[in-house]
């Protein structure tokens, strides 16, 4: 069994990005109107961010509060922090 935690729940969502980002490679190949395509493209981009926040919010649940609450975790905590701001950083 694994340390971390299940993301299985999120995987109706990643399906859904992924038809998405198919109708834009087909509406690309059909040469349909820019703005539809964009349009497309960004309702990808926010089935992309749903799964995003869906893992973040499991990692601070469960790997962040085990970091909190353990005894023997004494560093993780602070380590567990700076790894989550690094990544918030990376999208600016």
């Amino acid at each position: 069994m694994s340390k971390h935690p299940s993301h299985k729940s999120q995987t109706a969502k990643i399906n859904r990005a992924i038809g998405q980002l198919e109708a834009v490679k087909r509406m690309i190949d059909e040469g349909e109107y820019c703005v539809d395509i964009m349009s497309q493209l960004r309702a990808a981009r926010n089935a992309i961010k749903t799964v995003e926040l869906g893992v973040l919010e499991t990692h601070m649940e469960a790997c962040l509060t085990a970091s909190c609450c353990t005894p023997t975790a004494k560093g993780e905590k602070n380590e567990r922090i700076r790894e989550i701001m690094e990544l918030l950083k990376k999208y600016e």
